[in-house]
């Protein structure tokens, strides 16, 4: 049982923050110890096997599932709690064709953002966040489009990806702070209308934008795209849709949002249905993907919290974050001209 316990701690640990480092020496440890994790595992099922008479050994089978599950439960919550700094991808501003200032955006806690800073022509801006495990590289296109017609966009790295310091918390937990500093950036801009600023984010990115919204009243709307939950209070939904399935995907979500708590100095964040309602009457558009089932479920469920705020546009034939790139006219339609409505001086 030692064996299972420790095996079961290494494979979670080395999937959760070895082998998705950046380092070759880190990624290197990570491997070893799932190897390792892997061959006690093996060898304290081979154990218990010699130990149990024949019929007994059908019990190997719920301890097989009880390994499987403790390992993606603390493999996840490492992960999203203590896991390494992601890789950051490769791309500047001129790539599509903007010309933005380098910048640094201090938070209340002593990070420091990086960022890129594109000037608007019209005195309106938007902070414009990424997802999990990625960068502002990602959302350089999104940028294009939004400076295009006249918006000054602040793209940032979140705390703990790309070139932003800090520990990473892959659910996006420390929005509640880094969000409402990037807006303090653009007020501070003498070009920037400080009542006309909103805030678009990707993934992770909308989850943070949606729960700063609901302390930051300077947030004047919300775009977010691809949106499903960052801890289990915002997956309720999954047992109305799914039945029981759905009861124990909650139960599963519940540990791995206690074992990312427990890694990360990050407080736990407001419930995105709370924070819709607390944001009301500010608006607030959900976009979600065509392909992408969960995204709808979830969107028609915060829909639901705050119906006169909320609105959703569901991308046909779109996968996760993917509206922009497969329908560009229409991204550009349903979210700047939402944008345009929300922001108007």
């Amino acid at each position: 049982m030692l064996a299972l316990v420790v095996g079961v701690l290494a494979i979670a640990a080395g999937i959760g923050a070895g082998v998705p480092a950046r380092g070759s020496l880190a990624r290197g440890a990570g491997y070893l110890a799932v190897g390792l994790g892997l061959l006690l595992v093996v060898v304290a099922m081979v154990e218990l096997a010699r130990s149990l008479r024949r019929w007994w050994r059908l019990l190997l089978v719920p301890v097989l599932v009880g390994v499987l599950g403790a390992v993606d439960v603390l493999g996840v919550g490492v992960l999203a709690g203590a896991g390494p700094r992601p890789g950051a991808r490769r791309g500047d501003p001129a790539d599509v064709g903007l010309v933005a200032e380098d910048v640094s955006v201090p938070t209340g806690d002593g990070e420091r953002l990086a960022g890129w800073y594109v000037p608007t022509r019209t005195g309106a801006a938007v902070v414009l966040l990424h997802g999990s495990g990625s960068s502002r590289r990602a959302v350089l296109e999104h940028a294009a489009v939004l400076a295009g017609r006249g918006y000054g966009v602040l793209a940032v790295d979140a705390r703990g990806h790309g070139a932003s310091t800090g520990q990473a918390m892959r659910w996006g937990w420390y929005g509640d702070t880094d969000v409402p500093a990037a807006v303090s950036f653009l007020t501070s801009r003498s070009e920037v209308d400080p009542g006309r600023v909103a805030v678009v984010g990707l993934s992770m990115g909308g989850e943070e934008a949606i729960g700063a919204a609901a302390r930051d009243s300077r947030i004047r709307a919300v775009v977010a795209e691809g949106v499903t939950g960052r801890q289990a209070a915002d997956l309720d939904w999954l047992s109305d849709v799914y039945g029981w399935r759905g009861r124990v995907q909650e139960g599963i979500q519940a540990a791995q949002t206690a074992v990312a708590a427990a890694l990360t100095p990050a407080a736990s964040p407001v419930p995105l249905r709370e924070a819709v309602r607390r944001a009301a009457p500010r608006p607030v558009l959900l976009v979600a993907g065509g392909n992408e089932p969960d995204e709808q479920h979830a969107a028609a469920w915060l829909h639901d919290a705050a119906p006169g705020s909320v609105r959703v546009w569901v991308v046909p034939g779109a996968g996760h974050t993917a509206g922009l790139a497969t329908d560009p006219t229409g991204w550009e339609e349903n979210v700047v001209g939402f944008l345009d409505a929300a922001t108007a001086a």
